[in-house]
């Protein structure tokens, strides 16, 4: 195992990514272990007399030199072309003087690594490439040696049947290990992208709406919707600016993560969806993108719950803020809008009249107008505020939201 370990370190550099680091070590793990095959092909040749023997020595030399070099180099690519030439070239070549495809005992089938290698450690337009030069070289080979014959001294045929069954077996066995690194290298890239798709799926539903992220993947034209009817609530943290200013920023981001944490959980936990929010200001809305009838008061219990939490949350008791809500009803606009940071917003009169109820509200207190009321007012408490004025809108009635009815309370 050390043995296995050092050589996965020959060549490698620190600015290697985990990548390029695997794909150095398997090579050279691959080149190391067919050394000790052609040295027992030169071996057996030469007992044999025959000069063959010296083209597994030659191959020898040039596979060990290159590994030796690599080293020093760290150049994987030149490794690799070193290692592709040398296979590709050697046994094929090794079978004109020993009469041909089976005289030669199949010698020639090793050179199918050529293309292999560049399949597992490059592209499939390159091993293509080198697939065409195996084959135009084995087969003129083959050709070749089955046309000159086999050159003196002839080797037995014993031996002959018995390299042909070894060059398959363990050629076919270093095969095998580079398909079966390949098919694992690919499962292993395919789990690591289901995993980031579950990533980039998970965050994408943070940012948009379920149903509107399956718009958004299944179609490229804008996504744009109009609601009949549907409240929107608005909630800002009353003298945000001052009390922060005595902070250092990371607090002021852990208090508001704190704060808009808990407001997330609230409209999870009533089936609403936030739309975003802005500065110290948490905008939620009922009845988009899913139509809803009980959209108001859906808004009305998160709204009371918002305020129980100021007081009754201990975390956030301990901030000493308090919150200005507004909600209105009314038809809107919705659609997401971007193309980098993109946001699920929504558009229209009954949006910026809800904006209004807030900032035209009182601290601890939740402002609703007219249309809100109408919905509201059976199971409620409302205390009416009368007309107040809004820039641009003019004259608008209100009323404080202040608890649920007690005959509705003592009915549930």
């Amino acid at each position: 195992m050390q043995l296995v370990e050092r050589l996965r370190l020959i060549g490698t550099d620190p600015e290697d990514d985990e990548d390029l680091r695997a794909r150095k070590a398997l090579l050279v793990l691959i080149s190391v272990l067919i050394l000790p095959v052609a040295a027992l092909w030169a071996a057996l040749y030469l007992s044999f007399g025959s000069p063959v023997g010296w083209a597994p020595v030659a191959y020898f030399a040039v596979l060990a030199g290159s590994i030796a070099v690599f080293s020093r180099t760290r150049n994987f690519l030149w490794l690799l072309r070193v290692g592709q030439v040398a296979i590709l070239f050697a046994p094929t070549l090794s079978m004109i003087p020993l009469g041909g495809f089976l005289g030669a005992g199949g010698v020639g089938l090793w050179a199918i690594l050529a293309p292999l290698g560049s399949l597992v450690f490059e592209r499939v337009e390159s091993a293509v490439r080198w697939y065409v030069a195996f084959a135009v070289v084995f087969l003129g080979a083959g050709i070749a040696g089955e046309l000159v014959g086999p050159v003196s001294p002839r080797v037995p045929r014993w031996f002959t049947t018995t390299m042909l069954g070894l060059n398959i077996t363990v050629g076919g066995a270093i095969v095998f290990t580079l398909l079966a690194v390949f098919a694992n290298e690919r499962r292993a890239a395919l789990d690591a992208l289901r995993v980031e798709q579950a990533k980039a799926e998970d965050l994408l539903l943070n940012i948009l709406p379920k149903s509107i992220a399956e718009k958004l993947k299944a179609q490229t034209r804008p996504i744009a919707d109009h609601f009949g009817s549907a409240s929107i609530l608005f909630a800002d943290v009353v003298d945000f600016t001052p009390w922060s200013e005595r902070l250092r920023p990371e607090e002021v981001v852990g208090h508001l993560d704190l704060l808009f944490s808990h407001f997330d959980g609230l409209a999870e936990e009533h089936g609403l969806e936030k739309i975003k929010t802005i500065g110290d200001c948490y905008m939620v809305a009922a009845g988009v993108p899913t139509p809803r009838p009980d959209h108001a008061r859906a808004l009305a219990l998160v709204g009371l719950d918002m305020l129980d939490a100021m007081r009754e949350h201990d975390e956030l008791a301990a901030l000493e803020l308090e919150l200005r809500i507004g909600i209105n009803s009314g038809p809107v606009v919705a659609g997401v809008i971007g193309r980098k940071r993109f946001l699920y917003d929504l558009w229209g009169d009954a949006v910026n009249t809800a904006s209004r109820m807030e900032s035209h509200g009182a601290p601890g207190r939740i402002q609703i107008t007219r249309s809100t009321y109408e919905l509201l007012a059976d199971e409620f408490d409302c205390e009416p505020r009368g007309t107040i004025f809004v820039k641009g809108k003019g004259e608008i009635e209100a009323w404080y939201l202040s608890r649920r009815a007690a005959a509705t309370t003592a009915a549930r």
